[in-house]
Parts: C-alpha cells; sequence; structure tokens
C-alpha cells in the first residue's frame, strides 16, 4: 500500500545522489578488502550498505510514495543500526584486544536480529507516511518502543563514537605516527553528526533539500575518515642502534 502519489522525482533525486554515493564508497573499501583484510573497514562496508538501504527508501519513499515496508528500512538501517556499526568499526580500530571487538559485535548482531523484528512487526500508521518525510515518532507512535528504539542505540552509539575520538586525540599526545587514525576518526564524528543535524532539522521541518544534501555530505566526510583512519601508522626514523654494524666501523690504523 503506497499512503501518497509521490512528492517529485526533483526532490526524490538527492536522496538517490546520498544512495549512490555510499554505495560506490561501499565498493571502494571492499575493493581494499580484496587486498588486505581490515576488520574495522569490513564493518564500514555493512554501515555504508545501510546507508545505501536507508536513502534508496527515502528515494522511492519520495518519488512515488511512501509505503510502510520503505519506512520500516528507512529506520531500521538509518536511524537504527547505521551509528552502531560505525562505532563498532571504532572499536576495532582503536581497541588493541580484538575480543572486545568480537564481544561488542556479536552483541549488536544479536540486538539487530531482535530490532529488525522490532521493526518490522510493528504498528504503522499510515496517515503519517504522507509527508515528504515522515517522522518515526508519528509513523510508530510518539510513546512505542520502536520509535524509542532511536534513542536506546543510535544516540549512545553517536555519544560513544565521540568519546573514541577523544580518547584517540589523547592517546596521540606525543605519537605523531597515529595522527592518521585520530584525523579519520574526525572524519567520521563530523560526517555522522552532519546527518544526525540534517536528519533532525530536515526531517523535522519536512525540508527534503536540506536533508539530503546533508545526507551526501555527511558520507562523503565518513568516507574520508575511513580511508584516512585506514592508513598505517608513520614509522617514525630511528637512530642507530647502540651497536652499530661492524661493517660500518672505521677500518683499523
Amino acid at each position: 500500500m503506497i499512503a501518497t502519489a509521490g512528492h517529485g522525482w526533483g526532490l526524490a533525486l538527492f536522496p538517490l545522489l546520498s544512495a549512490a554515493i555510499a554505495l560506490a564508497f561501499a565498493l571502494v573499501l571492499a575493493g581494499r578488502l580484496a587486498g588486505r583484510w581490515r576488520t574495522h573497514e569490513a564493518i564500514w562496508v555493512i554501515a555504508l550498505a545501510m546507508y545505501a538501504a536507508a536513502s534508496v527508501a527515502a528515494f522511492l519513499g519520495v518519488a512515488r510514495g511512501w509505503s510502510p515496508n520503505d519506512f520500516r528500512v528507512y529506520w531500521l538501517f538509518g536511524a537504527l543500526l547505521n551509528v552502531p556499526f560505525l562505532l563498532v568499526g571504532e572499536v576495532y580500530l582503536l581497541s588493541r584486544r580484538r575480543t572486545v571487538g568480537h564481544l561488542i559485535l556479536i552483541a549488536l548482531l544479536l540486538t539487530s536480529v531482535f530490532v529488525g523484528w522490532q521493526v518490522w512487526s510493528a504498528t504503522i500508521h499510515h496517515g503519517a507516511l504522507m509527508r515528504t518525510l515522515p517522522l518515526g515518532k508519528r509513523v510508530f507512535g510518539d510513546n512505542t518502543f520502536t520509535y524509542r528504539l532511536a534513542q536506546y542505540l543510535s544516540y549512545p552509539a553517536y555519544f560513544l563514537l565521540l568519546g573514541g575520538l577523544v580518547w584517540s586525540a589523547q592517546a596521540m599526545r606525543g605519537r605523531p605516527e597515529m595522527r592518521h587514525r585520530t584525523a579519520g576518526t574526525l572524519g567520521i564524528a563530523i560526517g555522522a553528526t552532519i546527518v544526525a543535524v540534517g536528519s533532525f532539522a530536515g526531517a523535522g521541518l519536512n525540508i527534503v533539500p536540506l536533508f539530503s544534501v546533508c545526507l551526501a555530505i555527511g558520507i562523503a566526510a565518513m568516507f574520508w575518515g575511513f580511508v584516512r583512519a585506514s592508513h598505517p601508522p608513520r614509522q617514525t626514523p630511528r637512530t642507530e642502534a647502540v651497536h652499530p654494524d661492524p661493517s660500518r666501523s672505521p677500518a683499523p690504523d
């Protein structure tokens, strides 16, 4: 069932652009993985694929009118799971103990199954789908658990993402070889912030261009962060060892 006839292809091109950018970035990172496996990049590929799926759902909803399933995909992969997966990628990048990342990833995967079931079985208020950008609190109901899941998952994940940036900046002091990771984490945090602000203002005020431009700029900032954070640490030149190479010692008289 489609709640409305749509709002025009002009507005729909914005979320389509965001989906294309996210998909292109996901393919670039996937290609990097073929040369060398990096777990944090693999997690970010998943996050980018979710971002693309949510943007495609927004494109379809704006172009031809929102269906319940369009909004479910948009809410599940955009509002609920995307930022937590970004956070797990950051944990793998910054933590020295991979067991920590493994445990958090397993917990997130189990949570994702539950969240997916919750979103797909939730009651939809069809009248709320008439807006160009429907709001979760109107589609699911302000007091429903499905709507509140964004506060339980994405909000804490976002602030932990920022916390990882602060931690990384502190750890970098006196270690210039780690500046790529800190700069990359900053890019990811800035991109997530741009998307969050655009979602709050654009969707809240029903301004599709603002919402979608922020989606495109935000995902571009995040991708820059992904690539920058994945640069290998710069090796600082070492001074010659205490025991020099005998072949380089002066010849005896």
